[in-house]
């Protein structure tokens, strides 16, 4: 029982660097041009599409309404996010060698307010490229907004834009509750002695 704590902080920060393997978040495109929908992965330190010319239609498209390009090199959030990720998954993996309660429910709170800043940070891009329109676009809706939603489906038109987490976004919250049963485990332990 001792060791379950240090078992659970530790592949809870190992669940990290998972990040780096698999997309954070996944927005699909369904119309009737595009019947199978095209997808574009957010990852933490790039942004990709399930053919290689996806963001390319994608950036046609938003053209059409006025949106801004999508530029991976030019979104910053994309150059520092591997630096927190790889900072954590470290910090993570020192606290698991000690398992000391209130060094891992630091390590929880600092990375749920990360989680709600990255999110909020999410929304606020999502919303620039929805609203911030080109007044020149050859297709102009008065009151129109093109912001996909953060988390469900939405329609924009005749597009039904579909954002959920992916399997990095479902390990990143593994992680989280893998710290916590760290937390609660080795709580229990310290009591029972």
């Amino acid at each position: 029982m001792k060791m379950l704590p240090k078992v659970l902080m530790f592949v809870g920060a190992l669940l990290l660097l998972t990040l780096f393997l698999t997309p954070l978040w996944s927005i699909t495109l369904e119309a009737p041009q595009y019947p199978d929908g095209i997808t574009m992965y957010i990852w933490i330190n790039k942004i990709t599409g399930d053919t290689e010319h996806t963001l390319q239609n994608i950036n046609i498209l938003n053209h059409y309404v006025g949106m801004q390009y999508i530029e991976p090199d030019s979104i910053p959030e994309l150059k520092y996010f591997p630096y927190i990720i790889v900072t954590m998954a470290a910090l993570g993996l020192l606290i698991s060698f000690k398992a000391n309660r209130k060094l891992i429910l630091s390590w929880v709170i600092i990375m749920v307010v990360l989680g709600i800043l990255g999110m909020y940070d999410f929304y606020l891009w999502e919303y620039d490229y929805g609203h911030n329109l080109d007044p020149k676009a050859p297709i102009k809706v008065p009151g129109m907004a093109y912001q996909p939603p953060v988390f469900g489906s939405k329609m924009l038109l005749n597009f039904n834009a579909i954002s959920y987490p992916y399997w990095g976004g479902l390990f990143l919250g593994l992680s989280i509750i893998m710290a916590i049963a760290a937390f609660f485990t080795a709580r229990k332990t310290t009591g029972s002695k």
